[in-house]
């Protein structure tokens, strides 16, 4: 295949093209662009491209590294379903390129190794493997290094497919790793830095062969660590953290030398080893099962991470300066995407925390919340791939996770693990700082408080009185960077100033953080007005109803900041207004309320095309507002009802026409539009409760057929709004969705799953939620029309319900049963079975045995409401058509009961007639069962129910 030789023509029209790419003109970057596109079509148009990267040596190095780049991009699209022909002649000319004595070529010849690696997998492109291995050894070093330097780039890219591959029932990785051991001894540091990049990525997968030489690697490490070169160190530094989280008895033995080696690494001149090193402490504190083992360092450790928390002279200049620049417009580029998964209907459980439930791990926490501080929503990036080609961004760094941020973090989950201990440490040094005539020191002080405010609470508490009045008053300090920080600290402690009910602390500490906020929210420098809005927002979620009061001077503020705000910040404004009218509900249905609020809100929404994505945070916003307003929004309700109807629906159409294109050819619209769109619908029926119909019933296009294309969209999160908006229709407009009903109900019985992808749990969940409430709503036509036909042959509610009762339960219970079920899923699946066994309990009590003990670990620590009192009901129902079913179980339905805190009436007569009636039904042996109960249940059956 290698005989394979271009058409003069082709090529030379190819070469012109990759030539004229480097322009900067848009209608000839367009005409490149479309022309490339077309010549894509052609079965050996990878043959052109591999042919101009290796063998055009006369051709300019951009126009060869272009058609490297263009052709690994093509690779990856066309996947493998590239012409066989094709693929052969590519395989068999790119690795003679890595002999290129070009660097960049070299690089781009690796990535184009790589990716056919990773669309054929080792296991099929043996001969390759066999070559790359061979070259190891080449004595031209350009070459050796070129394909160490493929190795690396393929163990990032597909470690397990490379541990998978075997020749004859033996691993090349196990040769491959002794190598790679031997490597890192090289006499080329380009050749150590790969294979310990190699081998740090086994580390992470945890490779056989790599286990089986932990002991070598380790040596090789500790051999490494004084190396010259910084990206080595760092590697080491990488490795040994690596090896920390999944071989921790391995370095246990040399802890002492290891914290040596990693402190002094911290204080690295070099950022990027500083920034691995630091990485350790993180990795050290999370773990519990190791973090005991950093104990004795805490007093070495803490001081390093306060000193690494500190700004350099780099990321001062690259923040910029003290100007206020509210008036200034943001660039693109400032602006993050916005990502939005729409709503999941959840229960709230009685305490503050579940064990169990799953959630992010303290890093992630701590990651998180300093990313808050540094006023940076970044997702992490890949720093560790070095043969990025693009182009070094302006103000790369200043998003970026570095040092700083790193080291709070550490401190973070060092203060979650050792508490009082690290306080002990901490507080002369805190004090040194934040009293500090040093800005920089001062600021740096006032992060690291922040940061052990979660895990250090106790031990701070008694110092919050001088704390919080100290750093109220920084919010006047003539630096933005300290204001903005203090706004985050201040969000941080922000539950005690709410905690605590009396006049006298409110006066002192809680009024005076919500002014301070609020005037920074109105700050007149854009990055204050960023963490200021945002700590408001949390000082609103601590609050919650405690802020009616101050509703006036708090929408006064919100309002104004929407005249001052650029593009930026008004995606924080409009969190913290739905935060607002989260946290008071109803209290904002009042007329001066309403009138302050919506009209910068209703000025926005019409400034904004259907198709601009700040949409999508003001749709949010509104949803809450609607809800907390209610009937207050009636008046403004039409316009926005008809602009939702109208965004599905051309969004719908959008998609359908795109996905009947080639896929090639498909641009399917942005699903975000739809989400929030039915969101929004959803918040307005919660609203405005049975007002909602005239809207539904008046609706052009008709809401009903768009809602049941939605619940059918293949993107989960689509379907996932829909089932929430169909469960608020039940509740608000059952008349009108009743119709529908038939198509709707099988599609969603098949979404509820008894182990649903992670990318589906938010469908099953509110598919189950949805479907409760219709049941509820059947059994409320029951109950207020009797039997519901008066003659007719129409079928009642109960009948209508009943086809799907039995589809619906053999799809509940197993969710219920199965103990990987998320809670929150759990607590659906139970409620709709309590809710079908309601209306129609004759059908579902008879599996009552299968599923009561389930059913009451599940809902038992929900707190009191009326979804929890429905169901409850409905299990009553089913014990007294079924009691022998809920004898098993009996005690988890009585612990059930006992942790009911205010039942209803009507719920506390139906527990008092089933106790009593088993009490009587078990005769003699009920003082033997109730003494074989846990004491706190038989205490409160005796104080409740005289049992």
């Amino acid at each position: 295949m290698a005989t394979w030789q271009p058409q003069e023509q082709g090529l030379g029209e190819l070469i012109q093209l990759l030539r004229e790419s480097q322009s900067i003109q848009h209608d000839v970057q367009v005409h490149i662009a479309d022309r490339l596109e077309q010549l894509s079509q052609l079965p050996d148009y990878a043959n052109y491209l591999v042919y101009i990267l290796i063998r055009m040596e006369s051709e300019d190095v951009k126009v060869r590294t272009v058609a490297g780049l263009i052709l690994k991009n093509h690779l990856s699209r066309t996947g493998d379903q590239i012409a066989p022909g094709s693929i052969d002649y590519v395989k068999s000319v790119i690795i003679p390129g890595l002999r290129l004595q070009d660097d960049v070529l070299r690089r781009t010849v690796t990535q184009v190794i790589s990716m056919i690696m990773a669309i054929l997998l080792p296991q099929n492109w043996l001969e390759g493997l066999s070559q790359l291995m061979q070259l190891l050894d080449s004595s031209d070093i350009t070459e050796a290094e070129g394909a160490y330097s493929t190795f690396a780039k393929i163990c990032e890219d597909i470690p397990k497919a490379l541990e998978a591959c075997e020749v004859n029932g033996t691993q090349p990785l196990q040769h491959l790793t002794l190598k790679l051991l031997e490597a890192t001894g090289h006499p080329d540091k380009r050749i150590r830095m790969h294979a310990l990049n190699c081998l740090n990525q086994f580390v992470q997968i945890g490779t056989s062969p790599l286990q089986q030489h932990i002991d070598a690697f380790i040596k090789a490490l500790f051999a490494s660590a004084t190396d010259g070169e910084a990206t080595i160190r760092r590697f080491v530094c990488q490795a040994l953290v690596l090896i920390l989280g999944a071989r921790p008895e391995k370095l246990m033995p040399e802890i002492n030398n290891v914290v040596d080696y990693m402190l002094f690494s911290t204080e690295e001149q070099d950022d990027e080893v500083a920034l691995e090193a630091c990485e350790f402490w993180l990795q050290f504190a999370e773990d519990p099962q190791i973090a005991p083992n950093l104990r004795p360092f805490l007093d070495r450790v803490a001081p390093v991470l306060l000193k690494c928390m500190i700004y350099t002279d780099i990321d001062l200049l690259m923040l910029g300066g003290d100007e206020d620049d509210a008036a200034v417009p943001d660039r693109p580029e400032d602006i993050k995407p916005q990502h939005y998964g729409g709503k999941d209907h959840r229960n709230e459980r009685a305490e503050d925390a579940v064990n169990g439930e799953a959630g992010p791990s303290a890093n992630k926490q701590s990651r998180a919340g300093i990313e808050a501080a540094e006023n940076d929503d970044d997702e992490d990036d890949d720093d560790d791939d070095y043969y990025d080609d693009d182009e070094d961004d302006e103000d790369e760094g200043i998003g970026e996770w570095n040092l700083r941020k790193c080291s709070a973090a550490a401190l973070d989950v060092m203060a979650l693990q050792f508490n009082q201990e690290l306080l002990e440490i901490l507080l002369p040094l805190l004090k040194e700082r934040l009293f500090s005539e040093d800005w920089i020191q001062r600021e740096s002080g006032i992060l690291a408080l922040g940061a052990i405010a979660d895990g250090c609470i106790s031990g701070v508490q008694p110092h919050l009185p001088t704390l919080i009045p100290l750093l109220v008053n920084t919010l006047k300090d003539p630096k933005p960077l300290v204001r903005s920080i203090a706004c985050w600290t201040l969000s941080r402690y922000s539950s005690w100033c709410t905690a605590i009910k009396t006049p006298e602390h409110q006066q002192t500490y809680f009024l005076p953080t919500m002014e301070g906020l609020l005037r920074m929210v109105l700050d007149n420098n854009k990055r204050v007005q960023e963490a200021g809005c945002s700590a408001f927002a949390t000082l609103e979620e601590e609050a919650g109803t405690d802020l009616a009061q101050f509703l006036q001077p708090v929408l006064q503020t919100l309002v104004f900041a929407f005249d001052k705000y650029q593009q930026k910040n008004l995606l924080i404004l409009y969190d913290a207004i739905g935060t607002l009218a989260d946290s008071v509900g109803a209290s904002l249905n009042e007329p001066q309320y309403v009138q302050t609020l919506m009209p910068p809100l209703i000025n926005k929404w019409q400034s904004l095309t259907d198709d601009d994505i700040d949409l999508v945070p003001l749709f949010e916003c509104l949803s809450s507002v609607t809800i907390a307003i209610g009937p207050g929004f009636l008046d403004y309700s039409p316009p926005v009802f008809q602009r939702c109807l109208q965004i599905i629906h051309n969004t719908l159409s959008e998609f359908q026409q795109e996905s009947q294109k080639p896929l090639q050819d498909q641009d399917l619209p942005d699903r975000t539009f739809i989400i929030v769109s039915l969101d929004l619908l959803s918040g307005l029926t919660q609203g405005l409760g049975t007002n909602i119909r005239g809207l539904i019933a008046q609706s052009q296009p008709p809401l009903l057929p768009l809602l049941a294309m939605c619940i059918t969209h293949p993107d989960p999160p689509v379907r996932q709004s829909g089932y929430a908006l169909l469960g608020d229709l039940a509740i608000s407009a059952f008349d009108l969705l009743r119709p529908t009903l038939p198509q709707i109900m099988p599609e969603l019985v098949n979404q509820i799953e008894t182990e649903p992808k992670p990318d589906t749990v938010s469908v099953c969940n509110n598919a189950s939620w949805s479907a409760g409430e219709i049941a509820l709503q059947f059994g409320n036509l029951s109950t207020n029309n009797g039997s519901g036909t008066n003659g007719s042959t129409n079928p009642s509610p109960r009948q209508e319900l009943e086809q799907w009762v039995n589809p619906l339960i053999n799809r509940l219970i197993p969710v219920l049963l199965n103990q990987k079920s998320m809670k929150s899923l759990s607590e659906n699946a139970a409620v709709t079975i309590g809710r079908l066994g309601l209306v129609v309990p004759d059908m579902v009590a008879p599996h009552l045995e299968v599923f009561l003990e389930s059913w009451c670990q599940a809902l038992w620590d929900i707190k009191d409401n009326d979804e929890k009192d429905s169901a409850f009901r409905g299990l009553c129902e089913m014990i007294q058509v079924n009691p022998n079913g809920a004898a098993k179980g009996f005690v988890y339905f009585c612990n059930a009961v006992v942790r009911w805190t205010t039942p209803s009436q009507q719920l506390n007569d139906m527990f008092a007639k089933i106790l009593t009636g088993f009490r009587e039904m078990s005769g003699a042996q009920w003082d033997v069962q109730k003494a074989s109960f846990p004491p706190i249940i038989a205490q409160r059956l005796a104080d409740r129910y005289g049992l």
